[in-house]
């Protein structure tokens, strides 16, 4: 993966056919993700229950991009290894799972992945200002994590903090939560580069109609083209 800024969007396939998931993949990248992102969850540190390292070793035989894994669990660190075996490019972990953050990324890394690091709405931009050497990419909840289709929550101020305390650093800052043409503007103008989108991509579209995928990825473009 080489590091770049431009706009890249990231459809959750928590949002996808769950009956057909090696399609919908497809489908989006072919219409244009740049990214596919992979929502673990717990149903301990969030309310709801995903996919395990086998479901993410599946999707990795579909995924030609990066496929960007968002670790919602507590503890994190026992199944690091799991996830990276099953093919995670980069494994995103909540500084509000553990007490030692430090040793979550350096675990991660020690992998060979890119590490990231995940704030909840109610945590600082500078919980993570001593983590920006250890840290691949700044993962920003604009809505509290455990469900897809939640209210978004402006955390735009945060975005503009964090660019700032990132500077010149080959750091990526990704929004989660909420994403469409609407809040996707001020997020990239703040600073942001990554968006997680999933009902805004896969709404209206099927494996049958992929394109209406590439019509949703293209109004989220052009949103933020139109508002540059």
């Amino acid at each position: 993966m080489t590091f770049d800024r431009s706009v890249k969007i990231a459809p959750s396939i928590l949002s996808a056919d769950f009956a057909d998931f090696g399609r919908e993949i497809q489908a989006i990248e072919a219409q244009g993700a740049d990214w596919v992102h992979v929502d673990v969850m717990d149903g301990h540190f969030v309310p709801n229950l995903t996919f395990g390292p086998p479901a993410v070793a599946a999707f990795r035989k579909h995924v030609k991009t990066v496929m960007d894994v968002h670790l919602m669990i507590a503890p994190v660190d026992p199944y690091i290894e799991a996830f990276a075996n099953a093919g995670a490019d980069i494994i995103t972990a909540h500084i509000e799972a553990g007490p030692h953050i430090h040793r979550t990324l350096q675990a991660i890394r020690a992998t060979g992945k890119k590490a990231g690091v995940a704030l909840n709405p109610g945590t600082p931009a500078s919980a993570v200002q001593h983590l920006l050497d250890l840290t691949d990419l700044v993962c920003v909840m604009t809505v509290n994590p455990g469900f897809g289709g939640q209210k978004f929550i402006d955390m735009t101020g945060k975005v503009a903090d964090l660019r700032a305390m990132i500077g010149d650093r080959p750091v990526h800052i990704e929004i989660d939560g909420g994403v469409d043409p609407t809040t996707a503007p001020a997020l990239i103008k703040a600073g942001a580069d990554v968006l997680v989108a999933g009902s805004a991509v896969f709404k209206g579209g099927s494996v049958d109609h992929p394109e209406v995928y590439g019509a949703n990825m293209k109004a989220i473009r052009d949103a933020i083209k139109a508002s540059a």
